[in-house]
């Protein structure tokens, strides 16, 4: 079974970062095998005129100006494609952020939306950006060129961290409910080929199943056995588009036992079978 692309930022640079502006529209086309793929790192843009647009994780997403978006390294993306686009964009390493700070961007189990700046905070970023961008492409030698730009990294991703946290969204408040909602999506990426039952998964979070349904319903509106199922046939969707696999086999890498109840259970969630997604999707 082909595996999905990785983008590796170790292959862009040595020092677990990476700072660019971009300008102008981005209407080339592109190898559509090599188009989604996963980063081993994170991705920011900043907006601050025009659009952008991409898929991440099969839903469209659109970025217009004065926004911020990420994405994580688990979440599987294309390509930005931009109108008349000017903003930033910063690929950092995992091990250059906070652990509290991660919690924020990863917390949520429905897919992040593009966060929307005031102009004061545009203007901050910008600022910002711009003297680690100087600093990024400027310096190197000197022998405070890694403090000065890890200072200035960690800086900017407090501040996406903060507007991030400020959406408003119960996901983000630090309790008993919002950290279990945390821990189960670790889970969930980490077990769903094999872990399809409620309870298992309370179990490995030593907690009544009941309770972890209130818990999850109460921070997303969903329960757990929505998420498992939405997370299963995402992972589905992920194999149609990136493998070669039959079907059967695909429903066997998912722990379906029954070729045809995945059919079934797949064309009642994404509605059409699972063959005509992967026709549609590799047009």
């Amino acid at each position: 079974m082909n595996s999905i692309p990785v983008d590796q930022l170790q292959n862009k640079t040595s020092i677990g970062l990476q700072v660019k502006t971009f300008k102008g529209n981005d209407e080339s086309p592109q190898n559509q095998s090599y188009d989604n793929h996963r980063d081993d790192h994170y991705i920011f843009f900043i907006l601050k005129k025009g659009s952008g647009k991409l898929h991440v994780d099969f839903q469209d997403v659109v970025v217009t100006a004065g926004h911020i978006y990420f994405i994580i390294p688990t979440q599987i993306h294309s390509r930005v494609k931009t109108d008349h686009a000017e903003g930033w964009f910063l690929a950092v390493d995992p091990a250059l952020i906070a652990i509290e700070l991660q919690a924020v961007f990863e917390n949520r189990l429905n897919l992040q939306p593009p966060c929307k700046l005031s102009e004061y905070e545009l203007k901050q970023y910008d600022n910002l950006l711009c003297l680690l961008y100087n600093e990024y492409t400027q310096r190197k030698g000197d022998q405070y060129y890694l403090s000065i730009i890890h200072a200035l990294t960690h800086s900017f991703l407090g501040m996406a961290a903060s507007n991030y946290s400020s959406l408003g969204t119960i996901e983000y408040k630090h309790s008993r409910s919002a950290d279990l909602a945390r821990k189960f999506k670790k889970l969930l990426s980490l077990h769903i080929r094999t872990v399809k039952s409620p309870s298992a998964y309370a179990s490995m979070l030593n907690i009544s199943s009941g309770y972890l349904n209130e818990a999850i319903k109460g921070v997303t509106g969903s329960t757990v056995s929505y998420w498992i199922q939405h997370e299963t046939f995402t992972e589905a969707k992920r194999l149609l588009y990136h493998s070669d696999a039959d079907v059967k086999e695909i429903a066997f890498e998912l722990g379906f036992s029954d070729y045809s109840y995945f059919i079934r259970s797949f064309k009642k969630v994404c509605g059409f079978s699972p063959s005509k997604f992967r026709t549609l999707n590799r047009r």
